[in-house]
């Protein structure tokens, strides 16, 4: 089993920056990929950002430039930095992590409101 816990959520102004971290625990072992998702209100959950054990990185087309994702294998965690945030930005941010996908282990999720 893995376990992951987010940090890092919170409020903040339109334009304004927040970094998550995640860090994961268990059978980290088994972990190749981690990542990051988020869902609003009555939205559906969107894949947001996911990175390898390798550094391979991704992130959604509507985050590109402002959004990064890295990790710190030593430390079993990966960070999710926002930048030049916006109000469509507020959701529920979910850490996750699996083998060939981040789709196995889940946190619980991190409240982030960007406020106009």
């Amino acid at each position: 089993q893995v376990q992951l816990v987010e940090s890092g959520g919170g409020l903040v102004q339109a334009g304004g920056s927040l970094r998550l971290s995640c860090a994961a625990s268990g059978s980290i072992f088994s972990i190749n990929s981690m990542g990051w998702y988020r869902q609003a209100p009555g939205n559906q959950r969107e894949l947001v950002a996911t990175i390898t054990n390798g550094g391979s990185a991704h992130v959604r087309d509507s985050v590109k430039g402002r959004f990064t994702i890295s990790r710190d294998n030593d430390k079993n965690t990966v960070y999710l930095q926002m930048n030049r945030l916006k109000p469509e930005d507020t959701a529920v941010y979910l850490c996750a992590a699996g083998i060939a996908a981040p789709t196995t282990w889940w946190g619980q999720g991190t409240q982030v409101t960007v406020s106009s």
